[in-house]
């Protein structure tokens, strides 16, 4: 007897395919994807901006066109599309814009630094396309945020491995954040800070009512219980004690608002906010006394000029900075024209802004700073519309984690902060910071993918009308 498996009032059986995350590879759904086309006019756009720059900038220097543009115009649209067609693949319903914001970074960055560093342009685009194949795989490894959450402490493990691997190592320029081996050289705080993100999102979901709801007695009145914040503190203060011992003031400034900005997100409580402010501060204060780095730093922020005195030969990346913003003015000296700026320290990594702005002005400077803008924006969005408490605080955080980096070495370089030498995301050179941040990117596609899917079933089942926000489950 096969009759109860037809139903009623229908001519034909179909079987539905489950969506089983056992399966090796996801199968390609066919069909429009309005936001997949829209990414792939933006990646082109993006990709001739950045083969029109090269152009210009190669002509300033050599008043030539170069013989390759060409096959430098086929790598950057084929990084673009290889990147576009996995999207149209793994994640057909996620953000258009992150991908192709992260593509123009990532091109600007690159003609900068073949502009000034040739040699070190060919490592940049071979790490580009890695961090390509790394987004690609992060995609097709995580499947499902969700299993994220289930092994916070596992991630929070590795997070805190990787962050003490480098005291092991000798310092490069006063800061221990490097792990070297030969010519190979490796900064593992780049993904450690993902992992703790990771970790961060998963415990804040899990304890968000005792967090934010007053459930312990202080004599006739109602306070926040402390007992689930101890053990976050105590791997937000490891976290610290480390990165103090490894002497550097970035990451420690970038983990401190993580850590206080999920927190405030989670509860919606501004005595936290208050609370992690008065820490910050304090810990500065003491930090710029008892640590020779951070001493260093906010000493050159406050005086890095030379007098006939004192010669202040630790100031001079700032001040060669400054002084070429000044003559870059409002449209730039022009690409491939300045010379006097490569005698910047560390031109193409820490203060490849400073590059920017001279060569391109405050018109370019302020495109760079319009382009963060926007993918902060987006990943706020991804977050507004992600579908569960932990995929919301994730996206989050990741978003902190990009907007702040880029907001501290620009503010460092126009001296609104002292100078903390992290790298510009996307656009300075750097293996591991180009690697890390397209998984960062990635990992907030999927939020994204799974945030669209879940509104799109909410409308097709009824429980969503059209205009609504999809409703984010504690």
């Amino acid at each position: 007897m096969e009759s109860h498996r037809i139903l009623l009032g229908t001519t034909t059986i179909r079987r539905v395919p489950s969506r089983s995350r056992h399966t090796p590879f996801p199968r390609y759904v066919r069909g429009p994807k309005p936001k997949r086309r829209t990414e792939l006019g933006l990646l082109i756009f993006g990709a001739l901006l950045t083969s029109a720059l090269y152009v210009i900038a190669e002509l300033g220097a050599k008043s030539k066109i170069p013989p390759h543009i060409g096959p430098f115009l086929g790598i950057v649209v084929g990084l673009s599309l290889v990147a576009h067609m996995a999207n149209r693949w793994l994640i057909p319903q996620a953000n258009a814009v992150i991908l192709p914001l992260a593509a123009l970074l990532n091109g600007i960055g690159y003609v900068v630094i073949a502009r000034w560093n040739p040699e070190a342009a060919k490592g940049q685009a071979g790490w580009a396309a890695i961090g390509i194949g790394l987004y690609i795989l992060t995609l097709l490894a995580v499947r499902f945020t969700r299993d994220l959450e289930r092994y916070r402490y596992l991630l929070l493990l590795v997070g805190g491995l990787l962050l003490v691997a480098p005291l092991f190592f000798s310092p490069i320029q006063g800061a221990k954040l490097w792990i070297h081996f030969g010519g190979l050289e490796f900064q593992p705080v780049e993904f450690s800070k993902i992992l703790l993100c990771i970790f961060f999102a998963s415990y804040f979901a899990a304890n968000k009512e005792m967090l934010s709801i007053p459930s312990a007695r202080l004599g006739n009145r109602l306070v926040i219980d402390p007992r689930p914040l101890l053990p976050i503190l105590v791997a937000w203060g490891a976290a610290m004690a480390v990165i103090g011992l490894e002497d550097d003031i970035g990451f420690a400034a970038l983990l401190f608002m993580l850590f206080i900005g999920l927190l405030w997100v989670t509860t919606g409580r501004v005595g936290y906010l208050v609370l992690g402010f008065a820490l910050f501060i304090g810990g500065a204060v003491l930090a710029a006394h008892f640590f020779g780095q951070v001493h260093i730093r906010v000493s050159e922020w406050l005086d890095p000029w030379q007098t006939s005195t004192n010669v202040n030969s630790k100031g001079v990346q700032l001040r060669e900075g400054w002084f070429g913003l000044g003559t870059g003015g409002i449209g730039g000296t022009g690409l491939g024209r300045d010379i006097a700026a490569g005698s910047i320290p560390e031109l193409t990594s820490d203060m490849i802004f400073a590059a920017i702005g001279i060569e391109m002005g405050m018109i370019g400077a302020v495109a760079v700073v319009f382009a963060f803008i926007l993918m902060v924006g987006s990943g706020f969005r991804v977050a507004q519309n992600a579908r569960s408490e932990f995929s919301r605080l994730m996206a989050t955080g990741l978003t902190i984690i990009i907007g702040f980096q880029a907001f501290f070495i620009m503010a460092g370089v126009v001296r609104l902060l002292p100078f903390t030498g992290i790298t510009l995301p996307f656009v300075a050179y750097g293996g591991s910071s180009l690697l890390a941040n397209y998984v960062l990117i990635a990992l907030l596609m999927r939020i994204s993918d799974e945030g669209a899917q879940k509104a799109q079933a909410d409308l097709a089942s009824g429980i969503m009308q059209p205009g609504e926000r999809p409703m984010v489950p504690a």
